[in-house]
């Protein structure tokens, strides 16, 4: 495929010195190749694109693997570089929220990691960390899978979406143009300022704000979107209650509308 990574590269560099952008046509993950790396001493800004992963991960350790086997069928990608932001809470609610204002008004965010629309799964992300020799903070790991066309198979836990189905202009390096410069800009914010200027625009965006919902934990109640500290708000029987615990997962007792 052809990847637009000299425009990536030259929009990204003045925020971020240092930047590189790589594709590669297969790995076992992007995130695992940038913790090796880092780990080794590589520890540079980059972003790595796949064509295909064959150890796609997802977060509570679930494999992804986007539109197997259909050339452009899914974007896969990391973003690899050091953070040392006062506060972690909220940065994977602050990267979902730059992907999908950079892709479409119409994508709808679920609490913590994935991006919805018409009460499908569209993308999910996964940020993970490690620590680096002689670098402030540690390195994190942002990694961003996206389907594009229709994924095959019907093993899913939430039915999916699909980008093209939204707006048939996205093909995959497309949308990398589009979100690549927009998440560093977000991340360095995020950085500098936390999650709490984000909340209100993130609400904006919220798939399950209203709705009855259920928690792994058993618990259930009304969502009422994320506070200032990126915790998800759920009001039970027993009164407000405020998730942190990324080892939590949220689903509507009924299906959010379109």
């Amino acid at each position: 495929m052809s990847w637009p990574l000299e425009a990536i590269q030259q929009a990204v560099t003045p925020l971020l010195p240092g930047f590189v952008a790589e594709a590669v046509p297969e790995i076992d993950s992007t995130n695992s190749e940038l913790i090796r790396r880092a780990r080794a001493g590589r520890d540079a800004p980059t972003l790595l694109v796949a064509e295909a992963q064959t150890a796609g991960r997802g977060r509570l350790g679930r494999n992804w693997q986007g539109s197997a086997g259909k050339p452009g069928g899914a974007l896969a990608f990391s973003l690899g570089l050091p953070l040392a932001p006062a506060d972690w809470s909220g940065l994977s609610l602050a990267v979902g929220l730059a992907v999908a204002d950079a892709l479409h008004p119409d994508i709808r965010l679920k609490w913590p990691n994935d991006l919805w629309w018409q009460g499908r799964k569209l993308a999910g992300i996964l940020v993970e960390t490690a620590g680096v020799a002689h670098t402030p903070g540690r390195f994190v790991v942002i990694g961003i899978g996206i389907n594009i066309m229709e994924p095959q198979g019907s093993d899913f836990s939430t039915p999916p979406a699909w980008l093209t189905a939204l707006d048939s202009a996205l093909d995959a390096p497309t949308a990398l143009a589009r979100v690549a410069a927009p998440l560093v800009k977000a991340v360095r914010s995020f950085e500098r300022h936390g999650f709490a200027p984000l909340a209100e625009r993130f609400n904006a965006r919220d798939a399950f704000a209203g709705l009855a919902v259920r928690l792994t934990d058993g618990t259930e109640g009304q969502a009422l979107g994320v506070a200032p500290n990126g915790a998800l708000r759920v009001q039970t029987s027993q009164g407000l209650r405020e998730i942190i615990s990324s080892e939590v997962s949220v689903r509507p007792v009924a299906p959010p509308s379109s």
